[in-house]
């Protein structure tokens, strides 16, 4: 793996429906009073980059008094290319709201972890149902050093970023304290149906699973999501969920996505997104290659 942290991260190949363009037609007069979106297969492109015509969708709201936070799974270790992305502007939850950080004050707003006992445990209930698996793991201890911190990883996991790691036997992956996350891969088993069987199984007082689209799942601490992270955001801003807009793909979003629809602000999936996805939003926009949150934000702003 690459000795660099670059700013820029491609996770994904090219998602099916990446660059359709959706026509959005009238979406009425309501605006929202903050925006969240998920970053690697909605305001990302394929390249792991903004493109100029989403920043200045994004540059737009905040202009409008409309602040913009990114929720993602990127743990603080990638937190420069979160800050890339955002323009260093506003709060972005990271590691699927398990650190929530203000990006101007440089202020962690959250940091949660899971006691590795407990990782331990809930990993092998999954083994129990899925056969063996492949870890990978985030080590809370080195939060606090995002920048010198590497993911420790089992020898075979194939990892989607570029980035520094340490390749570790087994039994070595598990660090002796607490993790941010732990990542799970089967070599027989998709995404979808790892997924399933674990939730079969982890009780989500013990954890919550998850998975973002890039083939493992992932194990974080009991009442992480992306919607808990985003609540740190609104209460620092003040705004409901109703005022909310959301933007999301993959089924990490969904926590995010439904409560804010339930809370009637407007939940939108991209073109690209999982079929769970979009089965529970209120919208669709274009795919994330056709600048779908973009095209979005111009549409509601009328800009």
């Amino acid at each position: 793996m690459s000795q660099e942290r670059p700013r820029a991260l491609k996770a994904y190949d090219v998602l099916p429906d990446s660059d359709r363009v959706i026509e959005l037609g009238d979406l009425g007069s309501w605006r929202p009073e903050l925006v969240a979106t998920d970053l690697d297969g909605t305001l990302l492109d394929s390249a792991g980059v903004v493109s100029p015509r989403t920043r200045k969708a994004l540059s737009a709201c905040w202009d409008a008094g409309i602040p913009v936070v990114g929720v993602t799974g990127r743990g603080p270790r990638l937190l420069d290319s979160v800050r890339d992305a955002l323009d260093g502007r506003g709060i972005a939850a990271l590691s699927q709201g398990g650190f929530v950080v203000d990006l101007e004050r440089d202020e962690v707003l959250r940091a949660v972890a899971l006691p590795r006992e407990q990782a331990e445990r809930v990993i092998r209930q999954i083994e129990e149902v899925a056969g063996d698996l492949i870890l990978a793991v985030e080590d809370a201890a080195e939060q606090g050093e995002a920048q010198d911190a590497r993911l420790r990883v089992q020898h075979g996991f194939e990892w989607p970023y570029p980035e520094a790691a340490q390749v570790l036997a087994r039994d070595e992956v598990l660090p002796p304290g607490p993790v941010l996350k732990a990542f799970l891969r089967s070599s027989t088993l998709g995404q979808d149906e790892l997924l399933a069987r674990a939730r079969s199984v982890v009780d989500p007082a013990d954890a919550e699973v998850t998975h973002a689209g890039l083939g493992f799942i992932e194990v974080l601490p009991p009442g992480v999501t992306k919607a808990t992270g985003l609540a740190v955001a609104l209460e620092r801003y003040g705004v409901d969920l109703g005022d909310v807009l959301v933007f999301g793909d993959m089924p990490n979003d969904l926590p995010m996505l439904t409560a804010v629809a339930a809370a009637g602000g407007r939940a939108i999936a991209m073109a690209n997104a999982h079929p769970d996805v979009r089965a529970v939003v209120q919208g669709v926009t274009s795919g994330h290659d056709a600048d779908g949150v973009a095209r979005y934000l111009e549409a509601i702003l009328d800009v």
